[in-house]
């Protein structure tokens, strides 16, 4: 028999609803491919609003200390308020447990109208770099005494030209922070037969940190993948690795979808692509997403809290489903994960869906978001 526990955030806004609804069709997959052999045991930690109410704080440290010996998690999205408050619990989590690989998958479901040409060319794996640049950035509000400093420091030290009235940032990106995330988009490719690699950067403008990425994946591919991945352009067998400029990726990915398999970037680049890739098969609530380190992996829906449709039963609980189907494959219980593919298909090509697809489904019935998980759970 085999059990995994799996320990769960329900999540802020409407977590709590789409945990109801998307829990039991993970459940009952495992049942039907399995029956009592294969098993998930389910265990609440507390974070976000809930704990705040329950303890007082935001993360409590039990909470901490649990996911340190984890190997396995699922979170609802976890809200934090813009531009004041504390700090993004998602961050925070990705950084403390140092989940450097945020993994999107994004692919076609029959039954899906896109607002693109082809969607079903679309089948691309986004390996988003999670600790670094933006996640990891240093800024200093516009006419306070720190910005004032750092920008006559830049001009007495350095000799750059910034106005003193200007808002600063500082963007990190390393070389092994980079390495480390490339290794695993070009391990995934290796392991899941793709054709290629593609590293998406802004490093015509930004040379030495978004360049510096590109520079660094192309040394890791010659140091540790001979023989089993080739340049763009160069002759040999392999998977093969390239690079894309950002703002011409965004173009390539809507024209030439087919060209693309595994996407590997730094945090902010991988922020945008992702979601525009997914608003070309369906949006955000049909998006699943990984944050996944070297000792744990945590499973969460791609889209935010969305507070206004909070309590309304109007969320799409199909992210947070296929999230787990990714841990389902993680697990190697393709069998389970199979049967929930075909049943969103099968869900999807019968025009039985929450508001989000409606509007995107000509003749569609709109559902609620705990009737859409039991159309799932029936459909298995």
């Amino acid at each position: 028999m085999s059990e995994k526990t799996v320990y769960y955030i329900e999540g802020d806004g409407i977590g709590p609803e789409v945990w109801k609804a998307a829990r039991p069709v993970l459940n009952a997959a495992i049942e039907k491919a399995y029956g009592s052999t294969n098993k998930l045991n389910w265990v609440e930690l507390l974070a976000g609003e809930k704990a705040f109410k329950e303890t007082g704080e935001h993360l409590p440290q039990t909470t901490m200390d649990t996911l340190s010996k984890a190997e396995l998690a699922m979170k609802g999205p976890l809200q934090t308020p813009v531009g004041e408050g504390f700090r993004s619990l998602n961050v925070t989590l990705r950084q403390v447990f140092d989940l450097y690989a945020c993994i999107r998958p994004i692919k076609y479901f029959k039954g899906i109208e896109s607002p693109v040409k082809r969607p079903d060319l679309v089948d691309m794996c986004i390996f988003r770099e999670n600790t670094e640049d933006v996640y990891a950035g240093i800024e200093y509000k516009s006419g306070t005494p720190e910005a004032k400093k750092l920008i006559e420091f830049l001009a007495d030290e350095m000799g750059a030209n910034v106005d003193i009235t200007a808002g600063v940032g500082i963007k990190p990106i390393t070389p092994a922070g980079s390495k480390r995330l490339i290794k695993k988009a070009i391990d995934y490719a290796i392991a899941e037969d793709k054709p290629s690699v593609t590293l998406m950067h802004k490093g015509n403008i930004m040379k030495y940190t978004e360049g510096g990425f590109r520079a660094w994946g192309y040394e890791l591919a010659e140091e540790e993948y001979k023989g089993k991945v080739v340049r763009e352009g160069e002759e040999g067998t392999g998977v093969i690795i390239k690079d894309r400029i950002a703002d011409a990726m965004f173009q390539n990915a809507l024209m030439y979808p087919e060209q693309y398999s595994v996407i590997a970037t730094t945090n902010l680049n991988g922020d945008y692509i992702s979601d525009a890739l997914a608003a070309q098969v369906g949006g955000l609530g049909l998006s699943p997403g990984v944050n996944m380190g070297d000792n744990l992996a945590f499973y969460e829906p791609t889209h935010g809290t969305a507070p206004t449709i909070a309590g309304k039963d109007l969320a799409n609980p199909g992210s947070l489903v296929l999230s787990g189907t990714m841990m389902l494959e993680h697990l190697g219980w393709t069998e389970a994960a199979d049967l929930i593919h075909a049943s969103v298909e099968k869900t999807l090509s019968a025009k039985k869906v929450t508001i989000d697809l409606a509007a995107q489904i000509t003749g569609a019935t709109q559902v609620g978001c705990q009737e859409f998980g039991e159309i799932l759970l029936a459909n298995l």
